[in-house]
């Protein structure tokens, strides 16, 4: 047992308010915050009403009870209930018979002592909150001594930053509620997870068991975005691929938003946090709100629209008033500041999405003495730290290198991933977006006019049939997935208003894809 004592606290039973929450030694010194008295109350109240534990909004856990044998107690209480058997110092007996620490307070009869007392029915509630709120401050405890020791560490290997960072880091674990040292998941409780997931997928329709991306031939290939998983979405310049995020971006927190509106047992959206480095948070609202009324993003910065489209806009600005989706267009950020910023979004909006536009414009910490490959590896392995540290799926847009101009396949692979091998090693999936007609149009013969031989307009015509097939075509290679599969997925681009779609394809290999 942590403190000795634990029988003198028992027999007063002292109202809540009355409590103490922090106790002295002997000698003056301070103890960690605790109140066994109300740990004991509580669960003679559950003891005498097992109803109390489905009634609480506090989520309490076996491991905030201060006392090591209450929280034994309690954790047979759990397991006892999740069989829908009945939980009192009967059904308990057996269990504690041999626990030795039992022993040094009268044995089993100590469970009977817990229910003596009814004081705890009286505010049930009250009790699970304190309880709940001391293991955090103990938590606190713990973040303080470690921020104290670390900043004291004064060696040259110590950077300043770094401890702020994991400062905050632990801060925010205790605001959640988490434990500072995670502890290992049992198969039993990851297994239950698996099968939640394989749930949501089977009633989803359509296989999806993350959150969707708005479009059907890329959640129906990958199952949707999952937690904790990193996705690099990479593509030259000119493929769309802000286009694709920003889509993926709005289709998620919109779903959240009917969600919310609608119900139902399983949330495929979540709000959504876009991390734009490159464009302002204005030109990428212009960009979002082109798309969603379908009006050209030329005609709306111009203000050329008919009264047609500004009602189309009137409609969309309505419709995304209410969006759960975040932008963050602060420049020049490091991966140290992001993550900062990702973990304030989601204490404040529980964000269920991260998107980063794009990941060479991230900085490091500036340790890695100028070498790019190394920064580009720090920043990888940031964003996979982030995305499991928050529970969410982060898609981090990529540049890739000149060496897909050079080749007359122009489909790229894993090794044109640019400056780093590191980001194909720490990503969960990834994407590559291509367009064929980008490079068609790249190529465009001069248009025929009399004058022009009929082997110049004979090659006019082949290139403009070429183009009419595979125009507004357009292709994710999904090239890595640990979860899944790879292959390509078929999109449709619609470049006026920089909008991606799924065709309506029963069978893919219409396109020629699987």
């Amino acid at each position: 047992m942590r403190e000795s004592g634990l029988n003198a606290h028992l027999p007063r039973m002292a109202e809540p308010e009355k409590l103490q929450l922090v106790a002295d030694d002997d000698d003056g010194a301070r103890k960690l915050p605790s109140n066994l008295e109300a740990e004991a109350a509580f669960l003679g109240a559950v003891l005498i009403d097992n109803r109390v534990i489905e009634e609480l909004q506090t989520p309490i856990r076996p491991d905030h009870f201060f006392e090591p044998l209450h929280e034994r107690i309690f954790e047979r209480v759990l397991k006892l209930i999740e069989r829908n058997a009945t939980a009192s110092p009967v059904t308990l007996r057996p269990y504690f018979e041999a626990d030795e620490a039992l022993k040094d307070l009268g044995g089993t009869n100590y469970l009977a002592q817990l229910t003596a007392n009814g004081a705890g029915l009286l505010a049930p509630r009250e009790l699970a909150q304190q309880i709940y709120d001391l293991a955090l401050l103990r938590e606190l405890v713990s973040v303080g001594r470690g921020l104290v020791e670390g900043a004291l560490d004064t060696s040259e290997e110590t950077d300043p930053m770094d401890r702020i960072s994991q400062a905050e880091a632990d801060l925010f674990k205790v605001a959640e509620g988490a434990a500072t040292g995670s502890e290992a998941a049992t198969f039993r409780d990851a297994a239950l997870t698996a099968i939640k997931m394989a749930e949501a997928a089977m009633n989803s329709g359509g296989g999806l068991s993350g959150k969707t991306t708005g479009l059907d031939s890329i959640d129906r290939k990958t199952s949707g975005l999952h937690d904790s998983d990193l996705i690099i979405l990479a593509g030259r310049p000119g493929m769309g691929k802000t286009s694709l995020a920003t889509n993926i971006a709005f289709n998620c927190a919109e779903a959240h938003l009917e969600w919310q509106r609608d119900g139902g047992e399983f949330n495929y959206g979540a709000p959504a946090a876009f991390f734009s480095l490159e464009m302002s948070a204005d030109q990428l609202a212009t960009r979002i709100l082109a798309e969603q009324a379908e009006i050209s993003s030329e005609a709306l910065r111009s203000g050329k629209m008919s009264r047609e489209d500004f009602q189309k806009l009137s409609f969309a600005s309505q419709r995304l008033a209410e969006l759960p989706l975040y932008i963050d267009d602060t420049p020049a950020l490091t991966i140290g500041a992001l993550r900062t910023r990702a973990r304030r979004l989601k204490r404040r909006h529980d964000i269920g999405l991260i998107v980063v536009d794009y990941l060479q414009l991230l900085q490091g910490s500036g340790r890695a003495n100028d070498n790019r490959v190394n920064e580009i590896s720090e920043i990888s392995r940031g964003l996979k730290t982030l995305a499991k540290e928050l529970s969410v799926p982060v898609i981090a847009l990529s540049q890739l290198s000149r060496a897909v101009e050079q080749r007359e396949d122009k489909r790229p692979m894993l090794s044109d991933l640019r400056e780093s091998g590191s980001i194909e090693q720490d990503a969960d999936m990834v994407w590559f977006v291509y367009r064929d007609d980008y490079y068609l149009e790249a190529i465009r013969p001069d248009f025929p006019t009399e004058n022009s031989s009929p082997e110049a307009v004979e090659k006019y015509r082949a290139w403009e049939e070429k183009y009419e097939e595979i125009k507004n075509r357009a292709s994710v290679n999904v090239a890595k997935q640990r979860h899944g599969s790879t292959g390509n997925v078929p999109l449709l681009f619609h470049s006026e208003f920089t909008k991606f779609s799924s065709p309506n394809l029963k069978d893919y290999s219409d396109w020629g894809f699987e």
